[in-house]
């Protein structure tokens, strides 16, 4: 039997392969009651807005539980380089997410 920490194994860079597909699959599937409650509010969301808008989330989930990764690392050490390039792609990506509503 596959263990998680095997599938945690594969990495690009700091980042594991698995919790990321795992994120995006999980969006993905619980969209569609995201969808009914958006509706709700009268608000359209398309699925590409959702996708857009999974690793902001995730920081924002992360943040508000108090729990380590590798990407919180990057966002809590201003001073490194890779602080502005992690701010600079989830800015874009919530910019893009915002740009395909309804």
């Amino acid at each position: 039997m596959i263990s998680l920490e095997h599938l945690r194994q594969f990495k690009i860079g700091p980042f594991a392969i698995f919790d990321t597909v795992v994120a995006y699959l999980g969006i993905l599937i619980i969209s569609p009651i995201l969808n009914w409650l958006m509706s709700k509010l009268h608000i359209k969301v398309p699925i590409i807005s959702w996708i857009c808008f999974t690793l902001p989330l995730s920081v924002v989930f992360h943040l508000i539980s108090n729990q380590s990764t590798p990407l919180m690392n990057i966002l809590a050490n201003p001073s490194h380089f890779q602080f502005y390039i992690v701010t600079f792609i989830l800015l874009a990506m919530t910019y893009v997410g915002f740009r395909n509503l309804d």
